[in-house]
């Protein structure tokens, strides 16, 4: 490992360009995946119906075919008006290598990418067209790196984007700048859709496992309130007659005094071992041995947020180092919950973080305006609901406030008071 850092060329040289090369894998797509929010409409025409992978594929084959057409269309006319004599089967073979790629890119894009990589550095119509290029080939590889880029780790798109940069000035220095620039697009388009589909998917894991520990947590609450409210009070109630029983009697034996003394003794103990038991149910981190998330996580967890497409601002003002493990948990988990809320009610929209400590106090807000432009929000997935429910809970367990109501600007604003020296009690 320290010789890979050590050395990150030669790191970079044989992870990512060989991965490209020979070793890397795209992240396979199923054929019937939603279909993009752009083209839902098409459901009104019928099309929107069938399974967009199908329908994805049968378009690249029906493009791929009209283009071939169009690049021996367009070799002929130029072979013929320079005079060249070039045989039907050579332009036809030409046009289908530079074309190809694009039928295979939804289901191989690293395949493709690679056989428009040869061709495109074999097949040299410089003598036939005013450019080194096949136009038809040029918008092909176009697209097939913005497929890799979108499908493929960052390794091997960095491997894939030196060898196209490197291909382009070698075969033809004059146009390699130009050449470059346009690679570089799909490139950068491609990595961003892929880093934000895999930040909306890890906050949706995130929010899952929330969820879970919620329900398991909400489930040892309720066994906790159960044995305090059943359990305890009858151990108290022993523990009291056992007690009071001596002064009921004038003359009570030495043995049975004992034996009542023994049986109070008994029950404190027990309830002592009770109320050591219901701390740990109640503790939110008392069955688990992971280190639990608190504000020092915060940007981490904000940087999550923005990378789903939320436009996030923050302020933090107050010492929120040392803050006690229940009260950090809390805030951490009620600010998380109202940023998946925003990310799946208000998606685009502009959100304004405050944390501020006061104090004994420590106040949170989080507000979020509508959503973005063409982001449609989230429907609530079957089951769910208790996010706000659960904040409420969570900030009144520490002795807090929670409050959430929707603004006048057509968003939604979450806010809570906790007191920071907070403790729980049996």
């Amino acid at each position: 490992m320290a010789s890979e850092n050590t050395h990150p060329v030669r790191y970079v040289l044989r992870n990512g360009i060989l991965a490209a090369t020979v070793t890397g894998r795209a992240d396979p797509v199923p054929l019937n995946r939603p279909w993009p929010l752009l083209l839902r409409w098409t459901r009104f025409i019928g099309v929107g119906r069938l399974p967009y992978g199908v329908v994805a594929n049968l378009f690249g084959l029906v493009l791929t075919v009209g283009l071939v057409a169009g690049t021996v269309s367009l070799l002929t006319t130029e072979t013929a008006r320079r005079g060249l004599d070039v045989s039907g089967g050579t332009k036809f073979l030409i046009a289908v290598a530079v074309t190809a790629p694009l039928a295979l890119r939804e289901r191989y894009p690293l395949g493709a990418w690679r056989l428009s990589f040869v061709s495109m550095a074999l097949v040299d119509v410089s003598g036939w067209l005013t450019v080194p290029y096949v136009p038809a080939g040029v918008f092909a590889a176009i697209v097939t790196l913005y497929t890799v880029a979108e499908r493929c780790s960052r390794d091997i798109t960095l491997g894939v984007g030196i060898l196209s940069f490197a291909g382009v000035w070698l075969k033809d220095p004059q146009s390699g700048a130009g050449a470059s620039v346009l690679l570089l697009l799909p490139l950068v388009a491609g990595y961003a859709v892929r880093t934000r589909r895999t930040a909306r998917r890890e906050l949706a894991e995130q929010e899952r496992r929330h969820l879970d520990a919620e329900a398991v947590l909400t489930e040892r609450q309720r066994i906790a309130r159960e044995l305090h409210d059943v359990v305890a009070h009858h151990m108290s109630m022993i523990a009291i007659q056992a007690e009071a029983a001596p002064y009921k009697v004038d003359s009570v034996p030495d043995e049975t005094r004992r034996d009542l003394a023994e049986i109070r003794a008994t029950a404190l103990d027990a309830l002592t071992e009770l109320r050591r038991i219901l701390g740990v149910l109640r503790s939110e981190d008392g069955a688990e041995t992971a280190p639990q998330p608190s504000l020092e996580r915060l940007e981490e967890l904000l940087g999550n947020a923005r990378a789903a497409g939320l436009r996030v601002s923050s302020r933090l003002d107050g010492d929120l180092t040392g803050l006690p493990q229940g009260v950090g948990l809390s805030a951490f988990r009620i600010l998380q919950e109202a940023l998946s809320n925003a990310m799946r009610h208000a998606p685009g929209s502009r959100v304004d973080v405050e944390v501020v400590r006061d104090g004994n106090l420590l106040w949170l807000g989080v507000v979020n305006g509508p959503p973005g432009e063409g982001h449609v929000p989230t429907p609530s997935p079957p089951g769910g609901g208790h996010g706000l429910v659960g904040m409420r809970e969570r900030a009144a367990t520490l002795g807090g406030e929670l409050t959430a109501r929707p603004t006048s600007e057509g968003g939604f604003a979450v806010t809570a008071t906790l007191p920071v020296n907070a403790k729980d009690t049996a």
